[in-house]
């Protein structure tokens, strides 16, 4: 192919004839100067002045753009280059930077036999593309075989074949085939761009992001409780999902903790933040708030002292949270929420009640006084505690999340995990979702038939006086051996009853009440009386004639505790863990 007979141009550019002024201006300064010189009149033996220092030299003329043909300019540019021509895409040209990245190519061959490189680039379907539909396209950041990386952009160019060798304006030739017509005929400019240096930086970052990523998802997981703690009255699955690789790991945390006297705590929070930080600011703020259930304290005691500890540890860090106590005789949760999503309850029959809205603002925030709300968890129902990620989309309000999760939660039946795995499907949360997402959901089973049997309490209010102590003791006696327990542990449940009862009357006041309770794993006695002053284990002197009472249950007994009711006073309680 000869290149001569080929004028190639970007469509939108025009070629322009017009006479040029081959001149030379001087600057103005200059020429100025220059006259001021000539017209002087100088002393004989004078020199002339000095140019102005501020007069610049004068500029070296150079080729005008217009002045260059097309294969000097695209020989000049530092970037591959290749000019492909017709329907087969034949070589025409091929620039010297074309060659010194991928070698010398031949002229007129296709560009499938002469330019493997476009293979490899995946550029040569582009080629039909481009020059069927005009319009330039682009490939980014395409690897070789020899490690390097181009952007290759396609854009249609127009071609003319003149009449003979030195044409005349406006003159066309045949082509030897017979079928030349003068019309133009397409053809592709391929432009190769190396960035490599930018592909390897890229690939770079991407590597450290996923990384800090990994690492991050990984503390997140190690933070979160591996075993979920299956407290007697209740069933409990929960899953944490971690956002989709373009975003970062967030601080969701849920909580499951046996309190004893068969009661139990149930927290979920979020920590406002991304990355390694908000998965450490979490695990401290899981960390405290097991600490502080261990007290045994109301609710909204636990988040008034996690509202002073999130300031402690970062004031930037904003943390939303839930923490909820069931207590299985009353049939209700008493929670305190620090700016957190309210928890959802569907009933037996799939009436979904939601609690009142958060009872304080988010922790770390500061200056607020938290109260604890209720909501009550019947047999048979199924409560779900969440974060934002499951409900919070962009294109529309957080209510009508809330608003879908009840309406998917009222639907949802089967075990608490089959319950979170629909949820989460329901709620349209996929592996590549925006945000982390934690769900805890809890069902509150209904028991009847031989489930029932295993799970009884009775309960007796006493007056005080020196009888209190012998009815305990035979009321107790009744009890136990009605739910046909084994003569040992009835024993020691006689003796723990006793203990805790005289404890009361001589520490206590009226009202008092001694409750036995069983499940399917253990024997719970617990007494409760008007006194808020709560006992502690102390080693009584061998003189002393009082003090053994408390030492003989954390003796005889699996584990024991006390804690103030809300009502004023306080209840203590041991556990005995029965015979499998």
């Amino acid at each position: 192919m000869n290149f001569t007979r080929w004028s190639a141009r970007l469509p939108g550019t025009q070629r322009r004839a017009a006479a040029r002024d081959d001149r030379s201006p001087v600057p103005a300064a200059r020429a100025e100067y220059a006259q001021a010189q000539a017209a002087a009149t100088l002393p004989d033996g004078a020199a002339p002045p000095a140019p102005p220092e501020s007069a610049p030299a004068p500029a070296v003329p150079g080729p005008a753009l217009d002045d260059l043909s097309a294969r000097e300019i695209l020989g000049r540019l530092p970037v591959a280059v290749a000019l492909l021509h017709g329907p087969d895409h034949r070589v025409a040209y091929v620039n010297d930077a074309y060659e010194a990245a991928f070698g010398p190519r031949p002229s007129g061959a296709p560009a499938t036999e002469a330019l493997p490189e476009l293979a490899e680039l995946s550029v040569l379907p582009l080629l039909d593309q481009v020059l069927r539909s005009g319009t330039a396209r682009t490939v980014k950041s395409r690897r070789t075989a020899g490690g390097s990386s181009y952007t290759v952009t396609c854009t249609p160019v127009a071609a003319w074949e003149t009449t003979d060798d030195k044409p005349g304006k406006g003159e066309s030739r045949s082509r030897e085939d017979g079928k030349g017509d003068g019309r133009s005929e397409g053809g592709v400019l391929v432009y190769a761009a190396d960035v490599t240096d930018h592909a390897e930086a890229a690939e770079r970052l991407r590597t450290s992001e996923r990384r800090h990523r990994e690492t991050a998802v990984t503390l997140q997981r190690s933070l979160l409780p591996q075993e979920l703690e299956q407290p007697d009255d209740l069933r409990i699955a929960a899953t944490y999902q971690p956002g989709g690789t373009d975003a970062a790991v967030g601080g969701d945390w849920y909580d499951v903790i046996t309190l004893g006297a068969g009661r139990t705590a149930l927290v979920i929070g979020d920590v406002m933040g991304r990355g390694v930080r908000a998965a450490a600011v979490m695990g401290q703020l899981r960390t405290a708030v097991r600490a502080y259930a261990r007290l045994d304290l109301p609710p909204h005691e636990v988040i008034q002292l996690l509202d002073v500890l999130a300031s402690e540890i970062d004031a930037s860090q904003i943390a939303t949270c839930v923490y909820a106590v069931h207590d299985p005789n009353e049939g209700l949760l008493v929670y305190a929420s620090a700016g957190h999503l309210p928890i959802l309850v569907c009933d037996d029959d799939g009436t979904v009640h939601r609690a009142a809205e958060p009872t304080g603002p988010p922790l770390g925030t500061g200056g607020w006084i938290h109260t604890s709300g209720t909501i009550a968890l019947p047999p048979g129902s199924t409560a779900v505690l969440y974060t934002d990620g499951l409900v919070e989309r962009r294109s529309e309000d957080i209510d009508e999340g809330v608003a879908s999760l009840a309406r998917a939660l009222s639907g949802a039946k089967g075990s608490p995990q089959v319950v979170c795995d629909r949820l989460i499907r329901s709620l349209g949360v996929t592996a590549e979702h925006d945000d982390d997402v934690a769900v805890l959901v809890v069902q509150h089973p209904a028991r009847t038939g031989a489930s029932a049997e295993l799970f009884h309490n009775a309960a007796l209010d006493l007056l005080g006086g020196i009888e209190a102590t012998p009815r305990a003791r035979a009321f107790a006696t009744g009890v136990l051996t009605s739910w046909r327990f084994p003569v040992e542990l009835r024993d020691l449940g006689v003796l723990a009853a006793s203990e805790l009862v005289a404890n009361s009357l001589q520490h206590g006041t009226p009202p008092m009440r001694l409750g036995l309770r069983r499940t399917d794993r253990r024997l719970i006695i617990e007494v409760t009386d008007g006194d808020d002053h709560l006992p502690r284990r102390r080693q009584a002197e061998p003189a002393d004639e009082a003090g053994r009472g408390i030492e003989i249950i954390a003796s005889i007994a699996t584990s024991w505790g006390s804690r103030r009711t809300p009502g004023g006073g306080k209840a203590v309680w041991c556990e005995f863990a029965l015979p499998r």
